[in-house]
């Protein structure tokens, strides 16, 4: 019987993604022959989902579930490897799933979301579909005296939930589209976070036309830019999409409402994609077969 060393343990846990135990046992029952360990492993149950917990699942879809009486509205991110996936009806009848508790609970923890069935759920469909599969976020937004509404785009990777104080579900609704569509930043311009205006002003200040120029006079251009970018990035300022002659804050007080909140989600937002050497993988595939 060969020792096993806690390195022979470390370098399967790391091949495998599987736990400590898991993998010691399985090396013991191979004699501390990695490779067999892992050959015995495949066949196990789990493996498959394991091994593919490190690949980046930056594709898949948004869903949203708003309540009958517009009071209440749970979107949710749910992520594959490819828009293959994210377009197959076992992928997206999970999803369903997966909204559906969360609405249900008004649960926006991930992983109390996927305590119990949901986990089993999840590993299950990444066994059959061969993806790493994962629930990324889930977001609720909810309405006293108002509205929430609601729009997800045609290819389901953008989705929007916008709050109203006053107004309806269709102004909401074609609040949602314009989030959508021009992606503001805040919903005013008092919103905007100090940090991200200091950063602006240094960039602003930094540009050649600003060179050699009087202080006050660098300042009033400054704060012009300012102004423009506040008012491009703030969707209360930002022309609204169906009727450019109107702000979207226009919009909402001329119908007696009140923007609140809103929320946007496009798929894969901020997940770094691994790239991708296939002329090194493909031989490195055909070194492996030689062996």
């Amino acid at each position: 019987m060969a020792a096993i060393s806690a390195s022979m343990v470390k370098e399967l846990r790391e091949r495998t993604g599987l736990g400590m135990m898991e993998c010691k046992k399985a090396l013991v029952e191979a004699d501390g022959d990695i490779e067999l360990a892992i050959e015995n492993l495949r066949k196990a149950s789990g493996l498959k989902a394991a091994k593919k917990a490190d690949r980046t699942a930056a594709d898949g879809v948004v869903a949203i579930k708003v309540a009958d009486d517009e009071s209440y509205g749970i979107m949710v991110e749910v992520n594959s490897e490819t828009d293959f996936v994210a377009r197959d009806d076992n992928f997206l009848g999970f999803v369903g799933k997966v909204v559906d508790k969360a609405f249900a609970e008004k649960q926006t923890d991930v992983a109390a979301l996927m305590e119990g069935d949901l986990e089993e759920q999840r590993q299950a469909l990444v066994q059959k579909i061969g993806e790493n599969i994962g629930v990324r976020r889930a977001l609720a937004l909810s309405a006293e005296g108002g509205v929430v509404g609601s729009y997800v785009h045609s290819n389901n990777r953008i989705g929007v939930l916008v709050q109203l104080k006053g107004g309806n579900g269709e102004l909401a609704r074609d609040i949602a589209m314009h989030v959508a569509a021009v992606n503001p930043q805040v919903v005013n311009p008092a919103d905007m976070p100090a940090e991200v205006v200091s950063k602006e002003e240094e960039i602003i200040k930094a540009q050649p036309d600003m060179a050699g120029k009087p202080d006050n006079i660098v300042e009033k251009m400054m704060q012009g830019r300012i102004n423009k970018f506040l008012k491009e990035n703030s969707l209360t300022e930002q022309p609204f999409v169906k009727n450019p002659d109107v702000s979207v804050g226009q919009l909402a007080k001329d119908a007696g409402a009140e923007i609140v909140a809103f929320a946007r989600f496009e798929v894969g937002e901020g997940i770094e994609k691994a790239a991708v050497d296939f002329a090194a993988e493909v031989a490195a595939q055909v070194n492996a077969s030689k062996k």
